[in-house]
């Protein structure tokens, strides 16, 4: 580890930002949610049978950076997205939070998540997988400059909808 960015980062600073932007996203307050993200932010949920995979080069469920991630939020606001209206209801669970390495000024950390998702006149749903996280601090801030969503299930279809933030 870069011992200088590894001073000055904590998995329990890790934690609380993984924790605080599980309640943002429950709650469904996307716009505090993007504080949490850099400005050149990327939020991947690759295929699967292929969790390393490039997204230039590989079908990802969703490859977004930071311009498609503001109007996913403009869209789920909407009302008149039917795919989220009535909100469906979530509850993110967070655990195995971890470090993973630092290279010059990014912190890499992973964790693991169940995602519930209730939904009027639909069936429960839960997402389990885990989290890869590329972090760095801006003005002093942890912030997250990539997050890679890698579901454990072997048929996505079952699953239905991923419309929501995962």
């Amino acid at each position: 580890m870069n011992e200088m960015v590894a001073a000055t980062v904590s998995r329990a600073e890790v934690e609380d930002l993984f924790y605080l932007e599980a309640d943002l996203l429950d709650s469904w307050r996307l716009d505090d949610w993007l504080q949490l993200l850099t400005d050149d932010a990327a939020y991947y949920v690759p295929p699967n049978d292929k969790p390393d995979a490039d997204a230039r080069y590989t079908l990802f469920t969703i490859a977004d950076d930071i311009v498609r991630l503001r109007e996913r939020v403009i869209r789920l606001k909407d009302p008149n997205c039917h795919a989220e209206f009535p909100l469906s209801r979530t509850r993110r669970m967070i655990g195995n939070v971890r470090i993973a390495g630092v290279d010059g000024e990014v912190i890499s950390a992973a964790a693991n998540f169940i995602v519930h998702r209730f939904r009027h006149n639909d069936l429960d749903r839960v997402f389990v997988g885990h989290y890869r996280y590329k972090l760095r601090r801006v003005g002093g801030r942890l912030k997250i400059a990539e997050r890679r969503a890698i579901l454990d299930a072997q048929q996505l279809g079952l699953l239905g909808s991923v419309s929501f933030i995962l």
